[in-house]
């Protein structure tokens, strides 16, 4: 309510005025990557297993820490609103949709599973049906983010990472302290089951290995701090390059950081519940473990405390979303298509794609419940992979290759594409009458790798058949100031 009435342009209500501190759009990015998803999907995936799927977030800063200061000066120069303008200006008008719908697509995917998660943890602490959760959640998300535009969500952001951090905190204490033996019969079980390991570390791409999992972050981080908008449209909120570059070292730092707190948690809970046999009902999903321990275990205000870091760590991450998708409505397609505009009718499309987003995310949810809901951070890491489209093989192409053109960067496309679908197809598993069966099968010539490596591969194949198809069709002076090699000359000349 604070910073509705200041939601007064367009670029007010997408960037905040530009003129955000570092530390709090830094901490924004790290509420917005911290979502339910890491509250309850993370410590039942390590519950379950042990840490694997946190080597991903290990690679962020590593990919990071020597590319943050290129990508985000030149977003800043190349770029309105949207992070996908880029690909337009490098490529053309097919490349900019191209990536702006795997986006949404990504995104849709990724709403709809944290507001599925959120109401599952609040439906069985409150005793509250899980579909009324997810509505009454949706509708209060829709609301928030209309009035606050990206102001409000980054202001928000930075009250609601730190309740999160400290209803993680909270958490820990009393996991590690209230068994019976204390932290040293915790850490024990933890250790004898193998639970803060990082395996299997086989050089095996068709389970899920050290090696899956670490290629993966890689892509992951490029993906994220390349071409998401969620990210990039944070760089735009900042008053200088410096600023901008600031804010996106303090987002990875301290994200990681609570990801593998989250994951201790989960750590933590095998050990709970294996030092106080009994207490842990039968048939309870491993995504469910972590909520039924808040609503069991612990007193009524602390409670109450981690039921509102849950609901800050959907909103933050939800909000966010629900802005990019109005931002990517109206940049790349609103406006575009629709000649005439005044300002105040984008800004009030960018209010109806807000609301649309938030009922079709609420819809995704629904399937989830119908759905049972098992290993979804499994699912959400299969969809990233699907929906990634090869997008940070497109995203090298633009800054590497000097001699990649339009028409070479389409046959790319079409090669990612064919390939996406042969490998979804060949390896998704369908059960119909008691047999299970992948969807397309083509014996021996299946996708042989983890889903996880799909999303590797079309990368690749992006970028190779991009690069080489660009052979064959005329190229036109390239604008150096969208390479990486205009960067790299100045930084030489200093």
């Amino acid at each position: 309510m604070y910073f509705a009435h200041r939601q007064k342009t367009s670029d007010k209500f997408f960037t905040g005025g530009r003129n955000i501190p570092s530390w709090a759009i830094g901490i924004s990015i790290m509420a917005t990557l911290i979502s339910s998803v890491t509250f309850l999907a993370y410590p039942g995936a390590a519950y379950k297993s042990n840490w694997i799927l946190l080597v991903q977030g290990l690679m962020v800063p590593i990919v990071l820490v020597g590319l943050i200061g290129f990508i985000v000066p030149l977003f800043r120069r190349a770029i309105g609103i949207s992070a996908y303008e880029y690909f337009e200006k490098r490529f053309g008008i097919v490349a900019r949709i191209y990536s702006s719908v795997a986006f949404m697509l990504m995104h849709f995917s990724k709403t709809g599973t944290v507001i599925y998660l959120i109401s599952l943890a609040l439906g069985s602490m409150m005793g509250i049906n899980v579909l009324t959760t997810i509505w009454i959640l949706t509708l209060a998300i829709i609301i928030i983010t209309v009035l606050g535009g990206l102001e409000g969500v980054i202001w928000m952001d930075v009250f609601q990472g730190i309740w999160l951090f400290g209803g993680g905190l909270i958490c820990i204490g009393f996991l590690i302290f209230a068994p019976p033996g204390g932290p040293g019969a915790v850490f024990k079980v933890m250790n004898d089951a193998d639970k803060i390991g990082f395996g299997p570390y086989d050089l095996d791409f068709t389970k899920l290995t050290f090696i899956v999992i670490a290629i993966n972050g890689i892509f992951y981080a490029l993906q994220k701090y390349g071409t998401d908008q969620t990210i990039v449209q944070r760089y735009l909120a900042a008053k200088t390059d410096k600023a901008a570059v600031k804010a996106s070292l303090i987002g990875v730092l301290l994200t990681v950081p609570v990801w593998a707190m989250f994951m201790f948690i989960g750590s933590a809970l095998f050990a709970f519940y294996k030092l106080s046999p009994g207490i842990l009902p039968d048939g309870i999903v491993a995504e469910g473990v972590f909520p039924y321990f808040i609503a069991t275990q612990l007193p009524v205000v602390i409670k109450g405390f981690i039921i509102a870091a849950l609901v800050a760590a959907a909103i933050s991450t939800i909000a966010s979303d629900f802005n990019c998708l109005a931002a990517i409505g109206v940049s790349d397609y609103y406006a575009r298509f629709k000649s005439g505009l005044t300002d105040q009718k984008k800004l009030r499309m960018a209010r109806i794609i807000i609301v649309v987003s938030g009922l079709l995310a609420a819809y995704i949810a629904t399937l989830y419940v119908k759905w049972g809901g098992e290993g979804v951070l499994g699912v959400i890491f299969g969809l990233y992979a699907i929906f990634s489209a090869g997008i940070v093989g497109l995203f090298l192409l633009g800054l590497l290759v000097r001699r990649s053109n339009t028409k070479g960067v389409y046959a790319g496309m079409v090669a990612c594409i064919l390939f996406t679908a042969y490998a979804t197809l060949t390896s998704t598993k369908i059960e119909t009458e008691g047999v299970t069966r992948v969807m397309w099968d083509l014996g021996k010539f299946n996708f042989p790798h983890h889903t996880y490596m799909l999303g590797v591969y079309s990368h690749f194949v992006l970028f190779f058949v991009g690069w080489i198809a660009s052979y064959f069709f005329k190229s036109s002076p390239v604008d150096e100031g969208l390479t990486i090699y205009n960067y790299l000359k100045k930084k030489n000349q200093k």
